[in-house]
């Protein structure tokens, strides 16, 4: 039987204490454990960036991050942008511009540009497209993505 080490993280704005594996990864226990399944696993390598969560406001890839990495943290997934009940202007503006179509990459994508937009004023689709460099999304030419986040970034500094 595998030992346990015993976790406590904020989770989109909730005390969670769970024993885990040493060799869990952030995005399973968030998954498969806390049951927040807004956070997706596309290459389990680090590449694809659907995995994508903000531990402490930085951008990471919670497939390559081990949970016990996460003990101390605030993480956020992307159930936390809606979680008043009202989308989050990002969520508006992806809605409003049609920037997504399976929306497998959706989440990740989403919580990349809210760690982006909170340090940066986005305005130029060239500093959006950098940002969003690390996410890869198979249904979409990006160009709707990056006018839907310039459309948020607005929006968010009004």
């Amino acid at each position: 039987m595998e030992q346990t080490h015993k976790v406590v993280i904020t989770v989109n704005g909730q005390n969670r204490e769970v024993a885990v594996p040493a060799r869990l990864t952030l995005a399973d226990l968030l998954r498969h454990h806390l049951r927040l399944t807004g956070t997706h696993l596309g290459c389990e390598h680090g590449v694809c960036g659907a995995c994508t969560v903000l531990v402490d406001g930085a951008a990471v890839r919670s497939c390559l991050m081990l949970a016990v990495q996460a003990d101390g943290t605030e993480v956020e997934t992307v159930e936390s942008l809606s979680g008043s009940g009202k989308l989050h202007p990002l969520q508006q503006a992806f809605t409003r511009h049609h920037a997504l179509q399976c929306g497998f990459c959706t989440p990740g994508i989403l919580m990349t540009l809210l760690a982006f937009l909170r340090e940066n004023r986005a305005e130029t689709p060239d500093a959006v497209r950098d940002a969003l460099s690390g996410n890869l999304c198979r249904c979409t030419g990006y160009q709707n993505i990056v006018t839907a986040a310039l459309d948020a970034a607005a929006r968010m500094r009004k």
